[in-house]
């Protein structure tokens, strides 16, 4: 360290470090010949080649993918001419584009597998692999609609979708003998749609939404991923869920041995829990599709028929306290169709009129006008029904005549005055079998599908098969156990009085949301009567279809919720357990050209998931045409529309 010296270095008069051979005043110069020694080299000439065998694959890939969105496009263009085929309910013309779909899809995998190699390169392999799982679904999903199809198609006259079938000659009744003879041809076809369908699930379920973002472009590219995925899943799940329905449809029709059912008519103007006061009731026979009416009786005269009938309901003593002992007309006091209906049995079973049944279907008087109103006007018992709006009642004349047989007080003893409810079922019946299949089959069909979804028909099978069926497609009346938040109103009219033709609803619910996630929701119903009192004098004749609404509710939410506050109750809210939730019960009274809210606030139990929309599920009340729903977030509308039939709402907190 003694001879260490620091060197002084004038930095100002230093010169820069220069690389041997290269010139400083044109680096170019120099760049450009070391690319040219370099790629002459064994070691360049590889890496020039690697490079321009991927500018050359990426060239190829994007010439094709521009090929294959142009394919893809013009794919989606031939599904929606299917949609619209759909849409018509033209399902000949439905088969036809479905094979022109089904060509594109199959030229657009081969499309795919001309960029094969795209899947194993990284991070882009997975949107490739999609791209191929999701045609290979969509395939499966094609094939799956093309059996259908061909399942229907020789029926597709009687089912009104513009068919060109074998149903063209004959009677009526030798037309729906032939459909149910066949059916057993068809029926086995569900195994293969089933497959289809769950082949596709099988594609769709390695799709992975986590791959795409859930912003900006790809927000909607998510959101239609999403959809399919749900679309296939539900697709999937119907059919084998319904499937054992579909089985036993032929022996349900009577094809081998006639089938009886019971249809207990539900007067939805007086609401009761399933639907409406059972008024009336026929044994329908079905041999071979072919209805026939074995016997039809007044609900008052199979009670009359029961020997012994205990003490009344709580409920019942509660509301109709000049009713002591359990009545078979009072019986459908559960919300879910089927206990209900358990309860009916077991009173039916004691009935010396009981017959052996397969089954109960239940109608209410919407179904029965809607029949009418693409029939036309029906004679029965000597008088004429129509779905014209009466001016007399503001309501359906059916409707308002079968009141004016049933309820109008006489000044004589009146046997079966509900007689006349049968006689239309079956002169209604008659009708339609004696009508042009090609004009009246078709929507006939339709209506009732409609009707079922919206629950102004349900059906409680003894097959078990059958019933799980039935259940599937939510025909049942069944209260329902779901994930997430839950909805249902179900009221019971105790006055007697027909006012629930004149009482209108409408729902808005308000979600608010704590710092700790806590959600507090508010419910308020509003109800509404919009004529005048009736003349309800029993001295005077009077018919009494409208007068004070004495409404017992039970407000189902999820088990736990804990109610907070109520408003509008005439009597105090009790909180109790039934079907798997928690429901607030109470009572309160509608006035004619007035109107009542009902409002509960209540905590939910459990607490909102930040990123995530809180899944609500609404049940319909049978028997209620429509209700308007609103739903707030903090005070912020989110959501509007009409609730027709149970529904699945997202909502985003």
């Amino acid at each position: 360290m003694d001879n260490f010296e620091f060197k002084k270095i004038d930095i100002d008069n230093e010169k820069p470090l220069v690389a041997t051979g290269v010139d400083s005043k044109n680096p170019r110069k120099f760049l450009g010949k070391f690319n040219l020694s370099f790629f002459k080299t064994r070691k360049g000439m590889i890496v020039a080649s690697i490079i321009a065998l991927l500018l050359l694959l990426f060239v190829y890939t994007g010439v094709q993918a521009a090929r294959i969105s142009k394919q893809a496009i013009k794919t989606y263009a031939q599904a929606k001419i299917v949609a619209d085929a759909a849409k018509k309910q033209d399902v000949v013309l439905a088969k036809a584009e479905l094979v022109k779909v089904q060509d594109e899809v199959k030229d657009l995998k081969k499309s795919m597998q001309s960029i094969g190699f795209a899947g194993f390169i990284p991070f882009l392999g997975g949107y490739y692999n999609d791209g191929v799982r999701l045609i290979n679904a969509a395939g499966d999903g094609i094939d799956a609609a093309i059996i259908t199809a061909d399942s229907v198609i020789p029926y597709a006259d009687v089912l009104g979708l513009k068919g060109e079938g074998s149903f063209v000659g004959g009677s009526a009744e030798e037309r729906i003998r032939t459909a149910v003879k066949t059916l057993d041809k068809v029926v086995p076809k569900i195994d293969d749609i089933e497959k289809k369908l769950l082949d596709a699930k099988a594609q769709v379920d390695k799709v992975s939404l986590s791959r795409y973002p859930n912003f900006w472009v790809f927000k909607k590219v998510r959101e239609r991923i999403a959809s399919v995925k749900t679309l296939v899943d539900q697709s999937a799940l119907a059919v084998e869920q319904g499937k054992p329905l579909i089985k036993v449809l032929p022996e349900l029709l009577g094809s081998q041995k006639a089938k009886k059912y019971l249809v207990l008519f539900q007067n939805d103007k007086e609401l009761r829990p399933t639907g409406g006061f059972l008024t009336y009731y026929s044994i329908f026979r079905i041999d071979e599709g072919v209805i026939h009416i074995d016997g039809s009786n007044d609900i008052y005269t199979l009670d009359d028929s029961i020997s012994f009938h205990p003490k009344a309901d709580p409920i019942i003593l509660k509301y109709l306290p000049k009713v002591p002992t359990q009545n078979i007309r009072d019986i459908n006091l559960s919300p879910d169709f089927q206990k209900s209906m358990d309860a009916f049995k077991i009173y039916y079973d004691k009935s010396y009129l009981k017959t052996e049944i397969d089954g109960i279907i239940a109608i209410d008087t919407q179904f029965l006008v809607h029949i009418i109103d693409i029939l036309g006007e029906v004679q029965a018992g000597g008088q004429t029904f129509t779905a014209k709006t009466d001016p007399i009642c503001d309501c359906p004349q059916v409707v308002y005549q079968l009141e004016l047989n049933t309820t109008k007080p006489v000044n004589y003893v009146r046997s079966n005055r509900k007689a006349i409810v049968g006689e239309l079922l079956y002169a209604t019946m008659q009708k339609a079998l004696s009508v042009s299949p090609k004009i009246y089959w078709g929507p006939l069909f339709q209506a009732a599908v409609q009707d079922a979804n919206e629950k102004h028909i349900l059906f409680s099978l003894n097959d078990k098969g059958a019933q799980q069926g039935i259940d599937a497609l939510n025909w049942a009346g069944r209260i329902k156990s779901v994930d997430g938040d839950y909805l249902h109103i179900n009221d019971s009219n105790f006055g007697g009085a027909k006012s629930n033709m004149y009482i209108t609803q409408n729902v808005r619910m308000d979600y608010n949301i704590g710092k700790d996630g806590v959600i507090e929701k508010t419910v308020a119903i509003e109800y509404k009567n919009s004529h005048k009192h009736s003349d309800c004098n029993l001295e005077s004749g009077g018919l009494c279809l409208n007068a004070v609404l004495r409404n017992f509710q039970r407000f189902y939410v999820p088990e736990g919720s804990v109610l907070e506050k109520s408003k509008g109750n005439e009597v105090k809210v009790e909180t109790k357990k039934d079907l798997g939730k928690t429901y607030f019960e109470t009572f309160f009274t509608v006035n004619p050209l007035g109107r009542s809210t009902i409002t509960y606030t209540y905590k939910l139990p459990f607490k909102a998931d930040a990123g995530s929309p809180l899944s609500l599920y609404i049940q319909k009340q049978p028997g209620i045409e429509v209700i308007p729903f609103e739903i707030y977030v903090n005070n912020k509308k989110v959501q509007s529309f009409d609730l027709r039939a149970d529904k699945r709402v997202d909502v985003h907190l």
